[in-house]
């Protein structure tokens, strides 16, 4: 008779679909969770399938699908279909979607306004908003009205303008004020907190102050989670890539020969031919 080999516990995410609780016990077992950017159906189909662990509609759209230099023209009005196509496709995968700059900073009850519509008209699942302590009490109000909120710190693209660009944020002192800064939006309810742009150093420093997982874009490897937008990861956007990237195939290439492939039969005839006829 021989003996099977034990199989290890299933892991927190280990699950048919990812919860808040599954991300935070999966900080508490020592466990890392991906992410990837998504505003399509077919992209969140294909992710899903493969296994990433959480989903974010991003306003990144603005630079990636709409065409904008920045994220900060992106409206509620603009994410939204976006939002619906990414999590009415996904069986599994946890959707977060940003709320957009001009959407919720005026007040608590504006931040609520509009979170309500991303989970009631988006079918989000939770919400993520930029900036320190000054918001945890937007963060606590949604909270309060039953919506998960992820907070986002560091390098926070939507005051791209008031941080004088794309720069580092949390070197030397400054870590102190990002672990402040954490610690008040855990404590107003954020279940899950993004460093973007933070020396490594920092963000362990501030992944050790929390009880809540982190997702570290540009942040090193002590977070529990990371996330790339998808267009970087995958090489369908050409140009000079942040160093925190990594291309995992070169989609650009892939389809513009395909494209050029077309072209070419169409000019030369040879598409369509008999058997792509009735």
């Amino acid at each position: 008779m021989t003996q099977e080999t034990p199989r290890p516990a299933p892991g927190a995410l280990d699950v048919r679909r990812v919860r808040t609780h599954h991300l935070r016990e999966a900080k508490r077992r020592g466990e890392k969770f991906t992410m990837l950017t998504c505003y399509d159906a077919l992209t969140a189909a294909i992710f899903d399938a493969a296994g990433v662990d959480s989903l974010l509609v991003g306003d990144s759209a603005g630079n990636n699908v709409l065409g904008h230099a920045s994220t900060l023209p992106v409206t509620v009005d603009e994410l939204l279909p976006m939002c619906r196509a990414v999590s009415g496709s996904v069986e599994r995968a946890f959707v977060v979607v940003d709320l957009p700059f001009g959407s919720y900073e005026a007040s608590p009850e504006q931040a609520v306004a509009t979170a309500v519509r991303f989970l009631k008209e988006g079918g989000a699942h939770a919400v993520k908003l930029e900036g320190g302590a000054w918001f945890a009490p937007h963060v606590r109000a949604m909270v309060q009205a039953g919506v998960p909120v992820v907070a986002h710190i560091g390098f926070t693209p939507q005051s791209e303008h008031a941080l004088g660009g794309y720069r580092v944020q949390g070197r030397g002192d400054a870590a102190r004020t990002l672990v402040e800064d954490a610690r008040a939006l855990e404590a107003a309810g954020a279940f899950c907190l993004v460093m973007e742009m933070v020396p490594a150093e920092a963000a362990v420093a501030v992944d050790a102050a929390l009880e809540i997982p982190t997702v570290g874009i540009g942040a090193g490897s002590a977070t529990t989670g990371q996330v790339l937008v998808w267009q970087d990861m995958l090489g369908l956007r050409r140009g000079r890539m942040p160093r925190f990237v990594r291309q995992y195939a070169d989609l650009h290439g892939v389809v513009s020969d395909a494209v050029g492939r077309y072209v070419e039969d169409v000019r030369s005839g040879s598409f369509p031919g008999p058997e792509h006829g009735f």
